[in-house]
């Protein structure tokens, strides 16, 4: 291992112990095939055969971190790379793997070019008041 000239390792931070890269959670990917539907408000939500991802060799311990915790409740992926300290980008790719795999599905937010128009609420709203 290689020290940063002041004799500590450059592997480890005191403070935050071992230090892995993210690249190195996501096999040196930066996205995948799904990516371009996570945005920080989507919703993930753990599919209800998702207890197997405990037993999946191929997951690694941030997968599996990821599907307990959309198991509790579903996550947006802005609280689950807060919760696990991750960058977005790790768990963009983490999660995209995790639909592939079938463990997780994504909700994503209505734009808001798709939201009804207020006014169309509030003659609705009227129109309901006067029955």
């Amino acid at each position: 291992m290689s020290t940063d000239g002041q004799g500590s390792s450059h592997w480890f931070d005191d403070e935050a112990g071992p230090v892995v890269r993210p690249y190195a959670m996501t096999r040196g990917r930066t996205s995948s095939a799904v990516q371009h539907r996570l945005d920080l408000i989507a919703l993930v939500v753990a599919e209800p055969h998702a207890e197997e991802a405990d037993t999946d060799p191929s997951l690694s311990p941030e997968h599996v971190d990821i599907v307990d915790l959309c198991r509790e409740a579903p996550q947006s992926v802005a609280e689950l790379a807060a919760e696990l300290n991750l960058p977005i980008g790790v768990v963009r790719v983490l999660v995209g793997d995790l639909v592939d795999a079938e463990f997780v599905h994504v909700n994503r937010p209505v734009p808001p070019a798709e939201l009804p128009d207020e006014s169309i609420l509030r003659d609705v709203i009227n129109g309901l008041r006067a029955l």
